[in-house]
């Protein structure tokens, strides 16, 4: 199985970190429709702008806390594809 972190944007411009097993856009459609992570509801819809894959599910929600702590900035550095 493979596992993925993602970085949603959303309405707001806000970024949510993730984890799933599912497709990430398909995570994303869920919590758009009110289903999940009731974050979503004051930020407005979100759009999956980075994902990386992972072979264990420990390594994904390794990888979704290191970036979790990350500022806003190097955050936006990682989306744009350059060295955070």
């Amino acid at each position: 199985m493979i596992y993925s972190v993602y970085i949603a944007r959303c309405q707001d411009n806000s970024l949510y970190v993730g984890s799933t097993e599912l497709v990430p856009a398909k995570r994303i459609d869920r919590y758009n429709s009110g289903q999940g992570a009731k974050w979503f509801t004051p930020h407005g819809a979100g759009t999956v702008v980075y994902t990386e894959q992972f072979l264990s599910l420990l390594q994904a929600r390794r990888r979704e806390a290191q970036i979790k702590r990350w500022s806003r900035q190097k955050k936006e550095r990682l989306i744009e594809g350059l060295q955070p």
